[in-house]
């Protein structure tokens, strides 16, 4: 079946392109909206949409309670913010909220296509350079993880194998596989299936 994606952008140009790009694929059916009210309408009268990419200044876009209320409305499927900027600490709170990642209005046309397929997927997508190199604090139980043990949880979390972990992280699938040893161990789990529930429980996610 086709990925169905939602473009609500208030900007014409944009919207066109982007359809005229992604139409050329027949894994993508494309509908668009000029502003929140017709993109809830559109939910509303067909269901949720696979991918909504969600411009975060468009019409009717007031904050965190409209991105919140968009997510709600399309329970099922994913939204993501479409923005050429946008702060980092929005996009942080966001995701909270259950935003899927932030797509920037600049990515080229080709990454385009692989990030919605990603998202579709049910992962997160976020461009490279909002990828902290950083992690985030870590629960106490999960304390004893290395930074990049703890990214790879997180990736376990979302139900991905070894080899799109390591995709992902741009490792050897074998350096994946070691880093599970470590985090079974760490964790007291026998197997990665049982990493990944202690994980969840933990993560919240």
């Amino acid at each position: 079946m086709a990925i169905s994606i939602l473009i609500a952008d208030d900007h014409l140009l944009l919207r066109e392109t982007l359809v005229h790009f992604l139409a050329s694929d027949p894994e993508f059916q494309v509908t668009t909206a000029a502003s929140l009210t017709e993109a809830m309408v559109l939910i509303g009268n067909r269901g949720p949409f696979d991918v909504v990419l969600l411009d975060v200044v468009m019409p009717g876009m007031q904050g965190l309670q409209a991105i919140t209320a968009a997510v709600a409305a399309n329970t099922g499927g994913a939204v993501v913010l479409l923005s050429g900027t946008v702060r980092r600490d929005l996009i942080e709170v966001a995701m909270q909220r259950g935003v899927r990642g932030f797509i920037p209005k600049t990515l080229p046309a080709r990454a385009l296509n692989q990030a919605l397929r990603v998202i579709a997927g049910g992962r997160v997508w976020l461009p490279v350079d909002l990828r902290s190199d950083v992690a985030p604090p870590l629960p106490p139980a999960l304390a004893a993880l290395s930074p990049q043990e703890a990214r790879v949880l997180r990736h376990l979390c979302l139900g991905m194998s070894n080899k799109e972990i390591a995709r992902d992280l741009a490792v050897e699938e074998v350096t994946i596989k070691t880093h599970m040893r470590a985090i079974c161990a760490k964790l007291g789990a026998r197997n990665r299936t049982e990493a990944a529930l202690i994980g969840t429980a933990h993560f919240g996610s």
